[in-house]
């Protein structure tokens, strides 16, 4: 691993979810499924659904005052937001711009990046390799997602896999070798048509329903996400029992499981909110994240790897000594 640097350190993490949460039974009334069909195939048992004045700036921003409170940190310390979403709240301006103005720290750099579930490890990223040039000091990453919006409710192999909620970190420059030690990022376009929202602003002027083809997905999220893992571990030097806990994209329980048992890693180590939150796509690891870090199983100088694979296809993982 590097020697003494300066690199991005999580100072403070947050979340927020939608105040209404729907059960698998309350689902059923209205879509054709059951509690049943839906924990054996996926492992979500509840998911949390935005209601009209629950937008996806109103639960980022609600993300990110939790993660600058959780810093000990003000808005008027912040020079970047980097927000994830495949959800924004409009098609311009960014949906980062409309959380800065909430903070209240109007004038830093705010933006925000697509690429679907994967997008919070695109936005970490981003904010990384700015920290490491100087361009920003402390920076405010979040996913944040509504994607009860682009659902085809008439779809029950689609609808019941996914919810709404934000994740946030603070990450600040600091000199050390905790933080983020490595990310590593890849896209396919050529896989375009096997998870995709079937409208758009430059095509069909419409937002369009989220389609899917499940097995090809599950498929591809399980190679490309064990081989990924394996990569960031070899780029910063660790090996897979050098991990304290990897906090995956909350997609389906399955391809957690599936991902784990290829690396032949604990199950015990991974953390699982998706039986709780469902699939928030970008949302779902910071979400995880908060979530882990809150209830006290990720500690200080624990040893960390996020990773997540969303449409596109977009892959990546990171890893952190938070």
């Amino acid at each position: 691993m590097n020697s003494e640097r300066i690199g991005p350190v999580i100072k403070g993490t947050g979340s927020a979810l939608p105040r209404t949460r729907v059960s698998n039974a309350e689902l059923a009334k209205k879509v054709d499924t059951s509690d049943d069909w839906i924990v054996e195939r996926t492992g979500i048992k509840f998911r949390h659904i935005a209601q009209k004045d629950e937008t996806t700036s109103t639960l980022a921003t609600e993300a990110a005052r939790k993660a600058l409170d959780a810093a000990d940190m003000s808005a008027d310390d912040i020079d970047l937001i980097v927000l994830a979403t495949a959800t924004p709240d409009q098609t311009f301006p960014a949906t980062a711009t409309i959380v800065q103005n909430e903070l209240g720290c109007n004038g830093c750099v705010a933006f925000d990046v697509a690429a679907v579930c994967s997008g919070f490890l695109y936005a970490l990223s981003v904010a990384e390799s700015m920290i490491r040039s100087g361009a920003a000091k402390n920076a405010i990453v979040i996913g944040a997602e509504t994607f009860s919006r682009i659902l085809d409710w008439e779809d029950r192999a689609t609808c019941v896999l996914f919810g709404d909620g934000a994740g946030a970190i603070i990450l600040s420059a600091e000199e050390g070798n905790s933080g983020i030690l490595t990310t590593k990022l890849h896209a396919d376009g050529a896989h375009n048509q096997m998870l995709y929202v079937d409208g758009g602003a430059g095509t069909t002027g419409t937002v369009g329903k989220l389609r899917m083809r499940g097995r090809e997905v599950f498929r591809h999220a399980v190679t490309n996400l064990s081989s990924v893992l394996i990569e960031a571990m070899e780029a910063a030097g660790t090996t897979i029992d050098d991990v304290d806990w990897v906090v995956p994209h909350q997609a389906n329980a399955r391809i957690l499981d599936a991902t784990a048992k290829k690396l032949s890693l604990d199950s015990g180590k991974v953390i699982k909110t998706v039986d709780q939150h469902a699939n928030t796509s970008a949302a779902s690891v910071p979400l995880a994240l908060d979530t882990a870090i809150r209830d006290g199983r990720i500690k200080r100088g624990d040893l960390l790897i996020l990773e997540a694979m969303g449409g596109g296809f977009t892959w990546g993982a990171s890893v952190i000594r938070y």
